[in-house]
C-alpha cells in the first residue's frame, strides 16, 4: 500500500457521526490519525448527507475531506443507511476492532458508554465471546449525563470532576433520576456530593451487568468515558483494572478505519 492512500472510517451514533481520517504509517505497523472529528448527527444528515438509491451518500468535499481510498462505516441500530462508495461493518465489530488497536490488548471487556446506548463485549484471544447491549434506556448513557448536568448548571467536564460523597440517589429511569435530583437540590446538599452522586448513579446501573463478564481488565469507551469520576467510580466498583484510551469517543470510527486497512 502506497503512503498516499488514505482510510476514512464513519461511525453514524445516535447523537453524533464521528469521523476518522487515518493513513498506513510510512514506517512500521498501524495507523496514523490524520483528522478526527465529531458532527451531531441532525446536522450531519442534514447538512452533508442525502440518500440515494437506498444508500446514503455524503459530500465529502462540503466536509474538508479528502478523496480517500477505502470508506468504511458503522452506525447505531438497524435503520442506518449503508454509505455509498464503501463497505459496512456491524457496530460490535467495529468497537472490538478500535479498542484492540488503541490498546494492544487481546483478552479484555469492552465498556462502551454512548450517547444514548450502552454497549459490554467480551473479548478472549481478539475475539468477541460475548455481549450484552441496551439501547432502551438512556439511564447509563452521555444524555443522562448531558440532562443532569444542565439541571446542576454545570460543564460535563466539571461534572467529571467529583466523585467522593456521592449523595444517594436510587432511581433506575433517567427521567426519574432528573426529578430526584432536583429534590435533593432542594434539600441542600452541596454541589460536590450531587454531581458526585450522579456520576455514581451511572457507575451503579453497570455494574450488575458486569458480573457476568470474567477478566481483570475494562476497557472504557464512549463520550462517558471522558468523565474522568464514572471511570474512577468503575474501577473501585468492579475491582477490575480500568484502561481508557487515548480517543475513546472516536473507538468505532478508528475500528472502521482497521477493517478498512486489512482490505486493501
Amino acid at each position: 500500500m502506497s503512503e498516499q492512500q488514505t482510510i476514512c472510517g464513519i461511525d453514524l451514533g445516535s447523537r453524533s457521526v464521528k469521523i476518522a481520517l487515518m493513513r498506513q504509517r510510512i514506517e512500521g505497523e498501524g495507523l496514523e490519525i490524520l483528522r478526527l472529528e465529531s458532527l451531531d448527527t441532525i446536522r450531519f444528515y442534514r447538512e452533508y448527507g442525502r440518500k440515494q438509491g437506498g444508500k446514503l451518500a455524503v459530500n465529502f468535499e462540503a466536509l474538508g475531506l479528502p478523496v480517500v481510498d477505502r470508506l468504511v462505516s458503522t452506525g447505531y441500530g438497524r435503520n442506518t443507511l449503508e454509505l455509498a462508495g464503501g463497505d459496512a461493518i456491524p457496530e460490535l465489530k467495529a468497537h472490538v476492532l478500535g479498542a484492540i488497536y488503541q490498546t494492544g490488548l487481546k483478552d479484555f471487556t469492552l465498556v462502551d458508554l454512548g450517547g444514548q446506548d450502552s454497549k459490554i463485549i467480551q473479548i478472549r484471544n481478539g475475539k468477541m465471546i460475548d455481549f450484552m447491549t441496551n439501547d432502551k434506556c438512556a439511564a447509563s448513557s452521555g444524555r443522562y449525563l448531558e440532562n443532569m448536568a444542565s439541571i446542576l448548571d454545570v460543564s460535563l467536564e466539571e461534572l467529571g470532576q467529583y466523585a467522593d460523597t456521592p449523595v444517594e440517589l436510587s432511581s433506575t429511569c433517567a427521567v426519574f433520576g432528573e426529578s430526584e435530583l432536583i429534590g435533593k437540590i432542594v434539600e441542600g446538599f452541596p454541589l460536590a456530593e450531587l454531581a458526585a452522586g450522579v456520576n455514581a448513579t451511572i457507575v451503579k446501573r453497570i455494574l450488575p451487568l458486569l458480573r457476568s463478564f470474567a477478566g481483570e481488565v475494562l476497557v472504557f469507551t464512549g463520550g462517558v468515558a471522558h468523565n474522568r469520576s464514572v471511570g474512577k467510580l468503575l474501577e473501585a466498583g468492579s475491582g477490575k483494572r480500568i484502561i481508557i484510551p487515548q480517543e475513546p469517543q472516536f473507538n468505532g470510527a478508528i475500528g472502521c478505519c482497521v477493517e478498512g486497512l486489512n482490505h486493501i
